[in-house]
């Protein structure tokens, strides 16, 4: 039996935390932009938390809620080994930021670049709402524009 966990991430999982983006960024270009300092990036100073999603023990995914003002958190740094992927590890970390939100009266967002790789069409489907647009000069031929999702409603 298969067992997964989300929990807090520690200072011991950064590394792998690193190499797993370092494998999606090979595979899907998530970030657009390789950053300078990786584990820096992992790291911001406007974290409410940051978590992993282990499967057996083995890293399989990573989130990040920052804060955005005084009333608004921003879902960051989420992504999914991408031998993992549909398996619903994505929606788990998602359903998980948004009863972390949800538990601190919240309201919950995230951002997104307009690339043709999925994930536009899986925050939709996850039930998350476009809430506007602004174009980006910094992603190069990958990506014009940045996008606003809301996170939708608690049932």
């Amino acid at each position: 039996m298969t067992s997964t966990l989300i929990r807090a991430r520690t200072a011991a999982d950064l590394d792998a935390c690193v190499r797993l983006l370092a494998e999606v960024h090979k595979n899907s270009a998530y970030p657009v932009n390789w950053p300078a300092d990786p584990a820096g990036w992992l790291s911001p100073e406007e974290a409410l938390g940051c978590w992993v999603l282990t499967v057996d023990g083995e890293l399989a995914g990573h989130l990040i809620v920052t804060a955005e003002g005084t009333d608004t958190a921003l879902v960051e740094r989420l992504f999914v080994d991408p031998r993992r992927t549909r398996a619903g590890f994505g929606r788990r970390l998602l359903e998980f930021a948004i009863d972390f939100a949800a538990e601190r009266g919240l309201r919950l967002v995230l951002d997104v670049v307009d690339k043709p790789d999925g994930a536009v069409d899986f925050y939709r489907r996850t039930g998350w709402r476009e809430a506007g647009r602004i174009p980006i000069d910094w992603g190069g031929a990958e990506a014009s524009e940045m996008i606003r999702f809301e996170a939708p409603a608690k049932a």
